[in-house]
């Protein structure tokens, strides 16, 4: 079976002849909400100092904003499918804008923390918005290189969110630096309205859904699911362990979200996520699993790289940033070129990806630590990581969306992407658990090397769900060929 993007055939669909302008205002808005995932990781020193706070506590300024983030990312897409792609990305910006400036300006860590819950569930509506409209836009062969140019945004926001980050504390100065990384939102999040004003076209009368209510239970039942799974993670993360005890929540509540969607298709009503998805798209199940395990390896890669060279090494955050630079750049390089090919190529370009990617981290653990200077090391195992991450995530977000209905692309994108998110969470927790522990019983540089290793293992199983779907794709019969 050829297992490529195939060209739709959709009567209805006339192309949009804005539609690369709009796709161009859509990633702006994508890449501002994603960057703040991972510019505060060179930032918590300099927190912890300005807030005088604990390091647990400002831990919670990353990962509550990743915990909100994974909440709503699957009703921000529902939603956008029910009531239009431009009338959420106008309220989730104006959310997202008015929280960043309530944490630049909140007087101290609480308040910071409330407001990056507040400001996470913002970005929660808006980013698959994003994945909606590229499936409402485009078709065919123009619709893997957009799917490309939303790989290349998602790879650079979380790989030069460091560098930014360093930036901006350097000019703004080490005690206060860190509240201008989210007052500079602000006017960004301002013009970015304007422009979707302008821009994104309002939906048509004669596109509206039969029925656009929204499943508020199973969005419920969902959020319990990820509240349970995610809550322990980042609890871990600021040295908390009683809330390990609300995994014991995760089967039960989405074994109920599972039936209440069956009840909610069966009774004739739109579900949260068409559940069928899973059962008829096998390559939309596999894009789940690959997307979802490549963010558990490379997100916690970036934040251990970022806290050995902060604390074990003495580097000011814009040097720490800077260090990590050519993952940035690699991703740049390898996201727009994956997208461009991967129409051709198809999955076997997401496995020869993934396997850079592992050959690079491998290489980085084995020859990075202990070496002084260490940056002459990192530039090209780096680049080279860089280049295979930046080609993961434009052709998994392609080939798992490719047979997904316009209908349902924001629904079907939020989960995408909600598996990355909670893939981010754990591998953060995981891999700065493993390089804390090791560092108390071994040297900084051997908890690096364990902890860059043990995300080499997370990437390689990535490969080898990404090798079990090309090998599936290859010998499983199309749809109705009698086979």
């Amino acid at each position: 079976m050829d297992d490529r993007p195939h060209e739709e055939q959709d009567e209805g669909y006339e192309p949009h002849p804005r539609r690369w302008r709009i796709l161009g205002v859509s990633l702006v808005v994508g890449f501002m909400s994603l960057l703040d995932v991972s510019i505060v990781n060179v930032a918590i020193p300099s927190m912890q100092d300005g807030l005088d706070t604990s390091a647990g506590t400002v831990q919670w300024v990353v990962s509550g904003y990743a915990l909100a983030f994974g909440l709503t990312l699957v009703a921000g897409g529902r939603l956008g499918d029910a009531h239009g792609r431009r009338r959420m990305m106008l309220i989730g910006l104006a959310g997202f804008t008015v929280a960043s400036a309530a944490v630049g300006l909140a007087p101290n860590a609480p308040l910071v923390i409330l407001a990056r819950l507040a400001q996470g569930a913002f970005a929660g509506l808006l980013t698959p918005q994003n994945s909606g409209l590229i499936q409402q836009l485009f078709r065919g062969r123009e619709r893997a290189k957009a799917f490309g140019l939303f790989g290349f945004t998602v790879s650079t926001a979380s790989a030069t969110g460091p560098v930014l980050g360093g930036l901006i504390i350097a000019a703004a100065g080490e005690e206060d630096g860190w509240r201008w990384l989210f007052l500079v939102n602000v006017p960004i999040g301002l013009v970015a309205a304007v422009a979707v004003l302008r821009m994104v076209p309002k939906r048509r009368p004669d596109s509206e859904p039969a029925d656009n209510r929204i499943d508020v239970p199973g969005a419920v039942l969902l959020g319990l699911t990820v509240l349970c799974l995610l809550y322990p993670v980042v609890s871990i993360e600021g040295g908390h362990r009683l809330p390990l005890v609300l995994l014991a929540g995760v089967p039960l509540f989405g074994w109920a979200f599972v039936r209440w969607e069956h009840r909610t298709t069966h009774r004739g009503h739109p579900p949260l996520l068409d559940l069928r998805l899973l059962r008829t798209l096998p390559g939309y199940v596999n894009g789940l699993a690959i997307g979802a395990l490549y963010f558990t390896g490379f997100t916690g890669l970036l934040l251990v790289l970022s806290i050995h060279l902060q604390e074990s090494l003495g580097l000011s955050p814009l040097q720490a940033g800077l260090a990590i630079m050519p993952f940035a750049v690699g991703s740049a390089i390898g996201a727009p070129l994956a997208g461009r090919y991967v129409s051709d190529a198809g999955r076997i370009l997401t496995v020869a990806a993934l396997a850079v990617m592992v050959v690079g981290v491998v290489l980085v653990a084995l020859l990075a630590p202990g070496r002084d200077p260490i940056w002459p090391w990192l530039l090209p195992t780096l680049l080279l990581t860089g280049l295979g991450g930046g080609a993961v995530v434009s052709p998994n977000i392609t080939l798992t969306l490719a047979e997904v209905p316009p209908r349902m692309g924001g629904a079907a994108g939020g989960a995408l992407q909600t598996g990355q998110r909670i893939g981010a969470s754990i591998g953060a927790a995981l891999l700065v658990t493993v390089y804390q522990v090791s560092a108390d019983s071994v040297s900084t540089d051997a908890a690096l090397r364990a902890a860059l290793l043990t995300g080499a293992g997370l990437v390689l199983v990535a490969l080898a769900m990404a090798f079990r779907g090309w090998r599936q794709a290859r010998t499983t019969p199309p749809a109705g060929s009698g086979r």
